[in-house]
């Protein structure tokens, strides 16, 4: 089978940690954490913001509904970079390595159209790809079927050529049912092995 034509990484979990849990165990302690999302949907109100809603205004008004925990959930917009942390340092490297020989590489990712404008200046890696593809700007996230064809037609890539990583496992079924060649990401050791694996990079540029 030839190489791939084009790397497409998926960001929360890949590129940068996303796991809202641990930033409020941190912040509040976990006993209040678990009352907290008990009481308020809070990845159902970051689904709005991936789905194209405004950043702030949206959480700012999911506290305004919820003044019991209005301090609490205004962090999500106030302490955001902290939420979406740290860096995943290998997974940079990896995308860096990609792009230094000329393999395209693009970002499919669920985010808010305004939380991707303010993240730009903050997440250097972001401005490291060739296209980017989200999910607040194209009105639909994954794992829709839609979202999958729309980076398709606009590459202009068969699906059997585009190799994308993600860590959620109903997105990769979704791009694998297009065709898409797909790798579950674990650890950036893992998808460097991929990458080798697929002849884009040595194992010294992959960084093992």
């Amino acid at each position: 089978m030839l190489q791939p034509q084009a790397v497409i990484f998926d960001i929360g979990n890949v590129l940068t940690r996303w796991q809202p849990e641990a930033f409020y165990d941190r912040a509040i302690g976990a006993e209040r954490r678990q009352a907290l999302f008990a009481a308020v949907d809070l990845h159902g109100m970051n689904d709005r913001v991936d789905e194209g809603a405004l950043f702030r205004e949206t959480i700012y008004e999911w506290a305004d509904r919820h003044p019991d925990w209005a301090d609490e959930i205004r962090m999500w917009y106030d302490r955001w970079i902290e939420l979406a942390s740290p860096r995943i340092e290998g997974s940079i490297a990896l995308q860096r390595a990609l792009r230094a020989k000329g393999i395209p590489v693009f970002a499919l990712t669920n985010f808010g159209r305004y939380s991707f404008q303010e993240a730009l200046p903050k997440m250097d890696f972001l401005a490291d790809f060739d296209r980017h593809y989200v999910s607040g700007e194209m009105g639909v996230i994954k794992p829709d079927p839609l979202i999958y064809q729309m980076v398709e037609e606009d590459c202009g890539i068969a699906p059997q050529d585009l190799l994308f990583t993600d860590d959620k496992p109903e997105n990769i079924v979704a791009a694998a049912r297009r065709g898409w060649r797909t790798h579950q990401f674990e650890s950036w050791q893992g998808w460097a092995g991929r990458l080798v694996a697929e002849g884009l990079l040595t194992k010294t540029e992959a960084g093992l």
